[in-house]
C-alpha cells in the first residue's frame, strides 16, 4: 500500500480536484481503536487498486481534518472509515469492521470502467 499521508485541510481541495481524473480514497484511522487497527492491517496489506490514490488519516492527531472532511463531502463522521471521492463528492463510504478492500475495488472499478 502507497499511503499518502492526509496532514492538511489544503489537502482537502487537491483530493477533490484531483478526483476528476482518478479515484480517491480516504482512510480516517484511529489509533486507539482495535477495530481501527483490523481495518488497517486489511487494506495494508491488500493490493491497492491501479490509477487511485490512498490517503491516510491520522484522527486522533488530526481530528479537525476529520471534521473538515465530513463538511466537504457531508459524510457524518465515524471510526474508522473510508471514503471514496470521485468528482469532488463521496460516492462510497464504509466504517467498523464493513471496511474490505475488495469493496473498494469493486467501487473504483465501477467509475473507471463507465
Amino acid at each position: 500500500m502507497n499511503w499518502i499521508q492526509l496532514n492538511s485541510i489544503d489537502q482537502l481541495e487537491e483530493i477533490a480536484k484531483k478526483s476528476h481524473d482518478r479515484p480517491q480514497v480516504i482512510f480516517k484511522h484511529s489509533t486507539r481503536c482495535s477495530i481501527s487497527m483490523v481495518a488497517n492491517r486489511r487494506l495494508s496489506d491488500a493490493d491497492q487498486p491501479d490509477h487511485s490514490d490512498f490517503y491516510f488519516l491520522d484522527l486522533l492527531q488530526h481530528r479537525n481534518i476529520s471534521n473538515a472532511i465530513a463538511e466537504q463531502f457531508s459524510v457524518y463522521h465515524e471510526s474508522p472509515q473510508v471514503l471514496l471521492i470521485h468528482k469532488g463528492e463521496c460516492i462510497y463510504d464504509e466504517s467498523h469492521g464493513s471496511i474490505y478492500m475488495d469493496d473498494i475495488k469493486e467501487e473504483i472499478s465501477k467509475i473507471t470502467s463507465a
